[in-house]
């Protein structure tokens, strides 16, 4: 086996703002789930997203964002500021049932955030454990909690398995209603009920456009010319997500915190082909080539970041945790090495702000790293498993099946690729520039050895229980 390893960290030591810095804003960030790179107007998509669209072109795009392929790392990633590999959780998702979790140990965003003096609050999908009361949101510092903690379950009666996954407070919650609606309804209540001299963070995590594809039918009318239906009922889920945010923007504005508020917004992970559009990118969800990481995603506070804003350095995730901390003021945990970056300076204009290099993944037999324009691909064809894969799940059949020949030594199958030449990974130059793959390679194993998985042949409970992540006090 490759000795496959994570970062130490990129050295985004904690400063205090300096007189040139904004004032601590108020900060809205909203995840969408599944979105393709693709699956937004202002890419000429046949979705219509008029709010995301204003909202990219009154910002900053970040044309070159990475996140994790699968849903749980990324979250990881936001909320620790460190690559999910160095926490057990680079391959796959949390499972019902499973008692993993993002470690307790780990120093969230929230948490830092709220030291600093913020509010905190999330409505939509954690997904970072629920196995415990110690995993559930307003322990791992959410002063407000509203959604969900597993993934794929029903719009309309919030039933994951059979068992009710809808909840405020981390209590359960019999509300009616769409999920993306209720997420947005919510987000807006927030904002109208809070006091303006208090800096806020609302974490807005929408479900759509993941499976189950469930949509009210007036936004699948919009859509009735899409002949392939799952195309169709992803449209129509962004459409309503979309609408969803513009009514979160109005509330801001309507309650005069608009102008204070630093928006981001970022997909989770790349879309699911033929539903989603990955744009030019190859592959698709659970993957480590472009279509799996690569996402839509930008920034935008009006009169700070400059309008009609391209980022085009690469820039990842856990960039964000690191640049949130200093825009708030709030000092990362002592004795932990963040390894984002602080993107500011890459959001105003500064070209020279890049990330040294990014690590896509580190998992077992395979993993990614994009250094410059690089990128090294190693055992691309073995797939994350967008579900845990079960308990008689082993790399070994992982790897007969893909077609790899036996043993260590013979494992690697690598690629490198030019992405500002070559974005859809068509042409594999390992062959022709042996020295960057040993660079590059070199750079990929003198990293700290990673966590075991986590969630590697995490077992599932048999039956659901009648409310998820409800405990006996």
């Amino acid at each position: 086996m490759l000795a496959i390893m994570a970062f130490l960290g990129s050295g985004s030591a904690w400063l205090p703002a300096s007189e040139e810095s904004p004032p601590r804003p108020h900060i809205v960030f909203i995840l969408s789930d599944d979105q393709g790179f693709g699956d937004v107007g202002y890419r000429g998509s046949e979705i219509r997203t008029p709010h995301l669209d204003r909202l990219a072109a009154s910002g900053v795009k970040l044309e070159q964002f990475y996140v994790q392929p699968v849903c749980t790392p990324t979250r990881a990633a936001l909320m620790s500021g460190q690559y999910p590999m160095r926490l057990g959780l680079q391959l796959g998702v949390i499972k019902p049932g499973s008692p993993h979790g993002l470690p307790l140990t780990v120093r969230t965003l929230p948490q830092a955030l709220g030291e600093a003096g913020y509010y905190t609050a999330i409505t939509g999908k954690w997904h970072l454990g629920n196995g415990s009361r110690e995993q559930l949101p307003t322990n791992r510092g959410f002063d407000h909690q509203h959604g969900y903690y597993l993934g794929a379950g029903d719009y309309f009666t919030h039933e994951r398995d059979g068992g009710l996954d809808w909840h405020r407070n981390d209590r359960a919650l019999r509300e009616k209603g769409y999920q993306t609606d209720l997420i947005a309804d919510e987000a807006v209540r927030i904002i109208e009920s809070h006091p303006g001299n208090m800096p806020l963070f609302l974490y807005v995590a929408f479900g759509a456009p993941h499976t189950p594809r469930q949509a009210p039918e007036s936004y699948l009318e919009q859509y009735s010319k899409i002949e392939d239906e799952r195309r169709r009922a992803h449209a129509a889920m962004i459409t309503a997500m979309d609408d969803g945010i513009g009514r979160i923007v109005e509330a801001l504005g309507r309650c005069g915190l608009r102008e204070r508020t630093l928006i981001v917004f970022s997909s989770d992970n790349g879309g699911i082909l033929r539903a989603a559009s990955n744009g030019p990118f190859r592959d698709q969800k659970g993957s480590i080539y472009e279509g799996g990481v690569r996402v839509p995603a930008f920034a935008n506070w009006p009169g700070v970041l400059p309008a009609g804003g391209v980022v085009d350095q690469p820039l990842h995730m856990v960039d964000w945790h690191a640049t949130l901390l200093k825009l708030a003021g709030a000092r990362p945990g002592d004795g932990v090495a963040l390894d984002g970056r602080d993107l500011w300076p890459a959001l105003l204009g500064d070209p020279t702000a890049v990330d040294d290099a990014i690590l896509i993944n580190a998992a077992p037999d395979t993993g990614a790293l994009r250094r410059g324009d690089w990128k090294l691909v190693i055992n691309g064809q073995l797939r994350y498993w967008a579900e845990s894969p079960g308990p008689d799940f082993s790399w070994e059949k992982l790897l007969a099946a893909s077609g790899l020949p036996p043993g260590n030594a013979n494992r690697q199958e690598l690629e490198l690729f030019n992405l500002a030449d070559d974005p859809g990974e068509t042409r594999n130059l390992a062959g022709e520039h042996p020295e960057i793959v040993r660079d590059m390679m070199a750079r990929y194993e003198s990293y700290a050895q990673m966590a075991a998985p986590l969630l590697d042949g995490t077992p599932v409970i048999k039956q659901a229980p009648a409310v998820w992540g409800e405990f006996q006090d």
